[in-house]
């Protein structure tokens, strides 16, 4: 990728750098910044085909990210800055007597600073078996590509060899590609460099509970082939595991081959020596990144130090002071859906440091907060709810304002905490992987005039890493903006600039019945006449639909106007599937069916031969309906007594419950009877975002009504109201609304909330996040809807009562109109022709999606496996 016009003569200065990932690229930033550039000829030798990608979200390739969304490599930056950049063309020799390299095309280049970014590659263990067809590593897009073809042609069963942050990546990965998925970790619980003995807990109960095999405590002892290939794997225990595709994901080793060649000092476990300017045995090379052994010993294998490291070569060129002597090892991910972060002292090494813990297995949260003698917070780990990591990693080191209960105790267990980012002292490092402060990001608004969060990013880098630190930024660039007396815009998006809560008022009030209507009323003036865009389309068509009843529109979510403003899923009334498919889910009020209901949805998942799930909340999910069978489907379905589910909709999903007093001898009340009224109540209901709900029929709590947007358990007095929770990505146990109540009382309360969070909340904003958002908390929301301290209730009372009065099944609403119906084909122009791309292949005696390959250009795979 050289430039077309050298920039530079033959006398200029010559960087050379040999790699091209995440560190390497950093390094050529900090050259750009110094003005480095313009004075020196910089050369890149890259071993892979393609330049630096951001290897920490290699998984996410899997949800659709192509190679391209993974770039971090500007061409035009490449050609602003002169850089001659070569893929496919690694350095093979370093000859430092002459100061020249050998690239793997023949070419010396001559160099006066060499910088060595060659990074780590994977550690296979040396297991017999381990070159057998089908064994493969994960490190690059490559593997990636190589793993996809093997398993779609050879696979049904996976297993990854190490269970630690890379391990529990590709587990995902072969999970993703519908593999049932084995990982083997050596230690006794998995992420045992990050996590404690209580987060491996967590995590392990959570993964397991996602259908994933875990074995902790055994090694791998032989791979097994059959015909050549991978059939099993041997542990040290004794056990065998029948696989058919295995994956070594067991670490990292720092490519240092190239540097040991060349004379240059390396550790004695690896990793090329360097001092605290990054500076190896020889003055003119440098090296960053994990092919480096630090100063302190260590070889980092986080991105965020490379990075540090990275800064500190390029300031050394620039003859600036700098060093690098260290890094912090704190870390934020999503592993599989699941949150896991460390930060400090993490495992409690500091000498008399004590712990806060807190845990709950059902919901699989752990967190553990390691406290000084001083009372100062030394580290901790979270594993299931990180949502606190933003805040907590910047205050390691000092004296939380609050106390270590507060900061660990579920949002609603501990009393209000008034704890956020403007707690924290101006010394405190925002983002990690660029090392950037909060005085730092005030000064972006405060001296650079920044005033938006793209605008802080470009000028300071904080969240352009993991993006770990973007809520946080967010917020303290809104406080620093308020504080300075800027009014921060807080509209919906660029067509509006009232919140969503003004415009639930201004259509409730005005009675206003289409988008058209608003946005040319209401819309800021350069919107009006416009289409409007993909934010504010939607979320007024929720608002539309939620008061259709009181303002006198139709409610049915595609009739007219109101077909296109809804999200993919509701254009179908079904949920999109990966490979172009939808599901279908009739609706199972309160989880009870009868027999001949249950052999209806079997008859016709059988004749329409569709996959077959039971779902977390108590129904039953049929995938695979090719968009022109969803009428016929919903036909089938309908004419046995069911209706729409809303799995699709942002509205009620289900009121799940246990079978209660009637059968079980610990229930003290009827919870699937009160179960079934509150679906049927609330069915079609649309609100912000999803609700879910559920009844137990006693405190044993066995339909986990506390994990619940709205949650009921019996007492032997009534029912008690829990609002709030959420059992999703960032878990959270509901908050006592009221207790004791009666069924009038209960229907009445859950109504004024219902109707008060629809009126209230932001867009996407489930009730957990809007509860701890909204003013006053729960104490707030208990004053509106049990005290009536607004007068709002006789209100929010009749806006549910026109819901329920005008609630119409849109399935039936759909077959019973020709012309509604003539919206469900896969092409407008060939209504008959279904999509050839939908198609699906067997599995465990279902189907699953046929998913083509992911290819890159026309180049051939390399490194795939053959048979």
């Amino acid at each position: 990728m050289p430039t077309d016009t050298p920039r530079h003569s033959a006398r200029d200065n010559t960087i050379v750098l040999v790699g091209h990932g995440m560190v390497g690229q950093r390094f050529l930033e900090a050259l750009a910044t110094r003005g480095l550039t313009a004075t020196h000829r910089v050369i890149v030798l890259c071993e892979e085909p393609r330049p630096a990608y951001d290897r920490v979200q290699l998984t996410s390739y899997f949800s659709g990210r192509t190679p391209d969304d993974l770039s971090l490599t500007d061409p035009e930056f490449i050609a602003e800055h002169g850089i001659d950049l070569r893929v496919g063309d690694p350095a093979d020799t370093i000859d430092r007597e002459a100061k020249t390299v050998t690239a793997r095309s023949g070419e010396t280049i001559a160099y006066d600073t060499l910088v060595l970014a060659t990074g780590s590659f994977p550690f296979v263990p040396p297991v017999p078996g381990k070159d057998t067809t089908g064994c493969f590593v994960y490190r690059t897009i490559e593997d990636l590509l190589a793993i996809e073809e093997y398993a779609k042609t050879y696979a049904t069963t996976g297993a990854v060899v190490g269970g630690g942050l890379l391990g529990l990546e590709a587990a995902g990965a072969l999970r993703g590609l519908g593999l049932d998925t084995h990982v083997v970790e050596f230690a006794p619980r998995l992420m045992p460099v990050q996590v404690d003995e209580g987060g491996g807990a967590a995590l392990l109960r959570t993964i397991t509970d996602m259908g994933l095999t875990v074995h902790t405590g055994v090694g791998t002892q032989e791979i097994i082939a059959t015909d050549g290939a991978v059939s099993g794997m041997k542990l040290s225990d004794g056990g065998e595991i029948a696989t058919d595709l295995v994956v070594f994901s067991a670490g990292v080793r720092p490519r240092d081959q190239l540097a040991r060649e060349s004379g240059l000092s390396v550790g004695e476990r690896g990793g090329i020596t360097v001092d605290e300017q990054c500076r190896t045995s020889d003055p003119d090379v440098y090296a960053i990144g994990e092919c480096a052994q630090a100063s302190d010993g260590r070889v980092y294998g986080l991105v965020a130090p490379g990075y540090e490291m990275a800064e500190t070569v390029a300031a050394a060129i620039a003859t600036e002071e700098s060093s690098f002597t260290g890094a912090d090892l704190s870390t934020k991910l999503k592993l599989l859906g699941v949150g896991v972060a460390s930060f400090g002292d993490a495992h409690g090494a500091t000498p008399d440091c004590l712990d806060v813990v807190y845990s709950d297995s059902r919901s699989g949260t752990y967190k553990k907060l390691v406290i000084g003698t001083g009372g100062e917070l030394l580290g901790g780990v979270l594993v299931g709810d990180v949502e606190s990591y933003g805040v907590l990693r910047p205050l390691t080191g000092s004296v939380p304002p609050i106390s270590p209960e507060q900061l660990v105790l579920p949002a609603g267990a501990a009393g209000p905490v008034a704890l956020g980012p403007s707690a924290l002292p101006d010394s405190a490092v925002i983002c990690s992987c660029h090392n950037v402060t909060k005085g730092s990001i005030r000064g972006a608004v405060t001296e650079h005039s920044c005033t938006t969060v793209p605008e802080v990013k470009k000028c300071t880098k904080a969240g352009t890493g993991c993006g770990s630190c973007v809520k946080v930024l967010g917020q303290l660039v809104n406080d620093e903006l308020e504080a300075s007396g800027v009014e921060v815009d807080k509209g919906l998006c660029g067509c509006f600039g009232q919140t969503r809560q003004e415009l639930y008022e201004i259509v409730r009030t005005l009675g206003i019945t289409s988008y058209r209507q608003l946005i040319d009323a209401h819309g800021r003036e350069a919107a009006r006449g416009t289409e409007g865009c993909e934010t504010c389309k939607p979320t007024v068509g929720s608002i539309i639909a939620s008061l259709a009843p009181t303002i006198g529109a139709d409610g049915y979510v595609l009739e007219g106007e109101q077909a296109s403003l809804q999200d993919t899923n509701d254009h179908f009334l079904a949920n999109l599937q990966k490979n172009g498919s939808y599901s279908v889910v009739p609706r199972i009020p309160g989880g009870e069916i009868t027999p001949d209901k249950l052999i209806v949805i079997g008859e016709v998942a059988r004749d329409f031969g569709l996959y077959t799930k039971i779902t977390g909340g108590q129904r039953i999910d049929m995938f695979g309906a090719r968009v022109e069978q969803l009428p016929l489907i919903w036909t089938r379905l309908v004419d046995a007594g069911f209706e729409s589910g809303h799995a699709y909709g942002k509205s009620l999903r289900t009121v799940k419950s246990c079978v209660g007093q009637t059968w079980c001898r610990y229930g003290v009340q009827d919870s699937v009877r009160m179960a079934i009224d509150l679906e049927l109540r609330y069915r079609g209901l649309r609100s912000p975002h999803k609700l879910k709900s559920a009844v137990s029929g006693c405190a044993r709590e066995c339909a986990e009504a506390q994990s619940k947007d709205f949650g009921v358990i019996a007492t032997s007095s009534g029912w008690n109201l829990y609002v709030g929770g959420n059992g999703g990505a960032t878990p959270r146990h509901a908050d006592l609304l009221a207790q004791d109540l009666s069924d009038a009382e209960l229907v009445r309360l859950i109504d004024r909330f219902l109707m008060f969070y629809i009126r209230t909340a932001d867009r996407l904003e489930r009730t957990s996040t809007w509860l701890e958002r909204i003013e006053g908390g729960l104490d707030h929301v208990r004053d509106v809807v049990v005290h009536d301290s607004l007068g709002l209730c006789s209100e929010l009372e009749a806006l549910m009562a026109d819901h329920v009065a005008h609630y119409r099944d849109e399935w039936s609403e759909t077959i019973n109109d020709p012309e509604r119906l003539a919206r469900f084909v896969s092409f407008v122009n060939a209504p008959d022709v279904p999509d050839p791309t939908v198609s699906f292949v067997p599995e465990r005696d279902q189907i699953k999606p046929d998913l083509p390959l992911l290819t890159i250009g026309s180049r051939p795979l390399e490194g795939a496996a053959s048979r």
